[in-house]
């Protein structure tokens, strides 16, 4: 469970800006404290995706784990769902694809009923936050600072549902 100490460095952003962003009084500033989580949420989501494809292949084979370090270091961003589906867990094969299907559907309907938020678009929502704060420029007015690190922390469900469909 290798992808999971990625994580750390955004929560470790995270712990820290809990105690800064809430005494912050400028609304603009506190604002685009919310980009700099969501950037630092989606560049670990991207860590643990390549760590779990890149050590699937390993396991795999060498010559799979050489060729996947290859693939998976251009991905650059390109973790939406639809990629993760299509573009990555697709060239392993139907089997995988359809666990991934499988667990992900389990774990979002099991966290809706006990935390009454869908993993699966809070994931989105955190991926399209971070594109409009470093690719455009924009802040984010539909979310709090509070709603952008629950996001995060909901999003986390669907790299755990990616790495548990990535098993032998």
């Amino acid at each position: 469970m290798a992808y999971l100490n990625n994580f750390q460095h955004a929560d470790a952003v995270i712990n820290h800006l809990d105690d800064i962003v809430p005494a912050i009084a400028d609304p603009l500033l506190q604002v685009k404290y919310i980009g700099f989580v969501s950037v630092a949420a989606v560049t670990v989501y991207e860590l643990a995706i390549k760590d779990i494809f890149i050590g699937f292949a390993r396991k795999k084979h060498k010559v799979l784990g050489h060729f996947a370090e290859s693939y998976f270091h251009k991905i650059n961003g390109r973790i939406r769902l639809e990629h993760i589906k299509k573009d990555y867990i697709a060239n392993f094969g139907v089997k995988y694809n359809k666990k991934f299907r499988i667990n992900i559907e389990k774990r979002s309907n099991d966290y809706l009923q006990s935390h009454r938020r869908d993993i699966r678009n809070s994931y989105t929502n955190i991926i399209r936050w971070r594109h409009e704060f470093a690719h455009e420029g924009k802040i984010n007015t539909t979310a709090t600072y509070s709603e952008v690190v629950q996001a995060y922390e909901d999003g986390k469900e669907v790299i755990h549902s990616l790495a548990d469909s990535m098993s032998r």
